[in-house]
């Protein structure tokens, strides 16, 4: 059990972990034009857009999604009387947390040249931690929610909020010049890959491990037809 998860799970994040890192090296080897970005975003700031995207980026800040994780693992445990849904959810939060810390400060990048209409946090640039929070958190929750409901209309509300979410996070960030482009589009990614890899916890393989299924090559409770 131990060494399946830490194949299927925790060898795929440490991967994961090398790749950003690798990633953030290239970016700052290779002149990326993104300045010009963000000067223009900059330039057309407004009022109501900066009100907009303080709500966008507030979505995502680190003291909220730490609470809402919490709450939410809490609440799947005592709706569905188990602890997988509130595994994935905590281990899909924190494992992006963790690859985030574990390369942000290696790579170093420095933020826009251009005013910051939030506090700079001591972490570099790059990724955007904000946005891969808000990639994990809200599409973990969208899973969690869509595995255990049948309606398809309501299915289709809850990933439309679930993606939008960090989509509002991540323009929201680059537009309050908090991150270049490529930070808060591998914030998108290294999103996506921490719940798709994390959801071994709920799917597949995850809920079937080699050790069960040599017992016999059924779940425990499965019976064969004769």
């Amino acid at each position: 059990m131990v060494k399946y998860y830490a194949l299927t799970i925790l060898l795929p994040l440490v991967l994961l972990g090398a790749v950003t890192f690798g990633a953030g090296e290239l970016i700052l080897a290779w002149p990326t034009g993104e300045e010009a970005i963000s000067r223009t975003l900059a330039a057309d700031r407004t009022p109501l857009l900066n009100t907009l995207t303080d709500f966008g980026s507030s979505l995502s800040d680190t003291p909220y999604i730490v609470a809402l994780t919490a709450a939410a693992a809490i609440a799947c445990r005592l709706i569905y009387r188990r602890w997988r849904e509130s595994i994935f959810l905590v281990a899909a939060v924190w494992s992006q947390s963790l690859i985030f810390l574990a390369t942000t400060e290696l790579v170093g990048r420095h933020r826009p040249p251009v005013s910051h209409l939030d506090p700079a946090p001591p972490t570099s640039s790059f990724p955007s931690g904000h946005v891969s929070a808000a990639v994990c958190f809200y599409c973990a929750v969208a899973l969690v929610l869509t595995t255990h409901l049948r309606n398809r209309a309501l299915q289709v509300v809850i990933w439309v909020l679930a993606v939008a979410a960090p989509l509002i996070v991540a323009f929201s960030r680059l537009y309050r010049g908090m991150h270049h482009l490529t930070d808060i589009g591998w914030g998108l990614l290294l999103g996506t890959c921490c719940v798709a890899i994390t959801a071994r916890i709920l799917y597949g393989e995850a809920q079937n491990p080699p050790e069960r299924r040599s017992r016999g090559g059924l779940p425990s409770g499965s019976t064969t037809s004769r």
